[in-house]
């Protein structure tokens, strides 16, 4: 019926919370195990650019990364499920004896399921907000890493390759040059014409 809360009995909360800690507990492992491949990947016997395991090893990560969302996401909506549900039973309770207690009070009544109502939009929508924001951040975090990663590739090639890095260096400095060459060259131009058109 309507008055039946639609999550009853503390065996579910216990079930609940039983199945969050296995779950819990399942994460921890896989993340582990991603760390195990990762410190496989970067070992001294492995060659740093095997493409493939670079790809399977991210491939794992995005894995995790999403089964960690999905779950927090669950158990997220789940709790607020139960707090809406415990806030409903208190409000239909208190409906039910303000009802009894006078007929006058209907007005009264509609104005507050209003009012609950607009307040449960209001935590859906901040729910939501709260989501994309989740969401981006974990975005932001695997980006961080991927440049990361990016960047550390770049110095174990400059490392690997010395003379590259000096060319580059040497090719910096005489670019270096040339522009203070052309800046010089530019400014004594300019003089001389300002000292030509006053004269």
């Amino acid at each position: 019926s309507d008055t039946t809360p639609l999550l009853n009995g503390s065996s579910q909360d216990r079930m609940f919370e039983t199945m969050a800690v296995e779950i819990e507990q399942l994460l921890g492992r896989l993340t582990g195990i991603n760390d195990k491949m990762a410190e496989y990947t970067n070992s001294a016997g492995v060659p740093s650019l095997n493409a493939a395991l670079m790809h399977t090893l991210q491939r794992h990560r995005d894995i995790l990364q999403d089964y960690t969302h999905e779950f927090h996401k669950t158990k997220t909506n789940f709790l607020a499920v139960r707090e809406r549900e415990n806030l409903l039973g208190s409000v239909r309770k208190d409906i039910e004896s303000y009802k009894s207690g006078s007929s006058v009070n209907n007005r009264r009544t509609e104005l507050f399921l209003k009012e609950h109502e607009h307040l449960r939009n209001s935590d859906r929508l901040i729910e939501e907000t709260i989501s994309i924001a989740m969401a981006t951040k974990e975005n932001m975090t695997s980006q961080r890493g991927i440049l990361k990663s990016i960047q550390s590739k770049m110095n174990t090639l400059a490392n690997r390759f010395p003379a590259v890095n000096n060319l580059i260096q040497r090719i910096n400095l005489r670019k270096r040059r040339d522009s203070l060459i052309l800046g010089g060259v530019i400014g004594i131009c300019t003089i001389l014409l300002l000292l030509y058109a006053f004269h």
